[in-house]
């Protein structure tokens, strides 16, 4: 936990809570992407309202970055449609494909990538022209083993052989590593090289079958960090981006990355209470000495974890610095309180950093029993994000 070296312009900052999003931030976390990938096309992963923080202004910071994207991909047709609205130029990878022709319709006249990854979408492929010129690309999903979405590699084969030999189509290939954040523990490294392999397979047998090897993907963010033979011709960064670490047992600062979003509240009261004395809902936390208590205006309504312990960190501003304090008793809708011991210069208006700059959202996330994806995508519409 380092203290932030900075501090947004307290002019913009509401009374209340807000979560400042870091658009320089964002972009020096596409750059470690291009440092690890110097050859691959990078398609930046923006779903869920580019996990949480605005995928408006995401997207155009990831868009003229100096490291460069060849595309953005989203989950659902309904995010594609409001990407395109935003970003008229660039592909768009739709992870969970098109579930009927309408849909199918739109990926051609959108300039959408759909995922085939079920046999219906198979059918509605074949039914399907192109009603201008062009060509449809579309992503063959191998399941190769997390068995969520994906079709078998004899599937995939067959697909590619029969789609890939029409003029109004290009075929590419892609998977998704299932344990690849923890490849010190034998049983993920076993589990990732059993993927890889199913999918190097698939990709020599369509590469065969096509007279060329198809444009492939297999690796999101941990792949990226820690699988360079598995970088194919695209990668997909996702929660890297923001600036979370993928990977069990390395920070997000040991693989060069830095926080976007930090979610910031302010202290509304702060009293003095005595050794014994209980605070929050049920009495969970009783203070084992006399200190002063900071009442802090955010709640699991706002989106800071309902799940969150007694100690989980956080940083107050004092005497011009950061100090840190921990969470007592049970978060509420609207306010969590915290031990200030013996802090000087807090009072009512201090500004409290809840996890980003100088606290990990993963630490957080941790004491929470979750992980920092779901930090960043709990985050409430009454909370408002300031893009810096």
């Amino acid at each position: 936990m380092n203290p932030p070296e900075r501090d947004p312009p307290q002019r913009d900052s509401p009374q209340r809570a807000w979560a400042t999003i870091d658009l320089a931030a964002l972009r020096h976390n596409l750059g470690r992407v291009r440092e690890l990938c110097p050859e691959a096309g990078i398609i930046a992963v923006v779903k869920a309202d580019a996990y949480g923080h605005g995928m408006a202004e995401c997207t155009e910071a990831l868009r003229d970055a100096e490291a460069g994207i060849c595309g953005f991909a989203v989950a659902t047709m309904d995010e594609a449609r409001r990407l395109r609205k935003l970003q008229p130029d660039l592909p768009i990878q739709c992870l969970n494909g098109f579930r009927d022709s309408d849909e199918l319709q739109d990926c051609a006249t959108l300039d959408f990538q759909p995922v085939l990854h079920e046999q219906n979408q198979l059918r509605l492929l074949r039914e399907f022209s192109m009603e201008r010129d062009g060509r449809l690309t579309v992503w063959l999903k191998q399941n190769t083993g997390m068995n969520r979405l994906g079709l078998s590699a004899a599937s995939c084969l067959a697909a590619g052989a029969e789609f890939g030999r029409r003029e109004d189509m290009e075929i590419r290939l892609m998977s998704h590593l299932a344990w690849a954040d923890d490849l010190d523990d034998p049983g993920s490294a076993a589990f990732t090289r059993e993927q890889l392999l199913a999918f190097e397979h698939l990709h020599r047998d369509l590469a065969s079958e096509l007279d060329a090897p198809p444009p492939s993907s297999m690796s999101a963010s941990s792949g990226i960090l820690c699988l360079p033979d598995a970088h194919y011709d695209y990668v997909r960064p996702g929660i890297m981006l923001y600036g979370s670490s993928p990977l069990a047992g390395s920070s997000a600062a040991e693989l060069g990355l830095r926080p976007v979003m930090s979610l910031r509240a302010r202290l509304l009261a702060v009293r003095e209470v005595k050794a014994g004395e209980a605070v929050g809902y049920g009495a969970t936390w009783r203070f084992p000495r006399d200190t002063r208590m900071g009442v802090v205006s955010i709640g699991y309504a706002d989106g800071y974890p309902r799940s969150a312990v007694n100690g989980t960190p956080m940083l107050v501003a004092s005497g011009g610095g950061w100090e840190p304090c921990k969470l007592v008793g049970r978060v509420s809708m609207d306010m969590i309180t915290v031990d200030l011991g013996e802090m000087d210069g807090v009072g009512p208006g201090s500004e409290v950093i809840l996890w980003g700059e100088g606290l990990d959202a993963d630490e957080v996330a941790a004491r929470a029993g979750t992980i920092a994806y779901e930090l960043f995508t709990r985050v409430t519409a009454r909370v408002p994000k300031i893009h810096i």
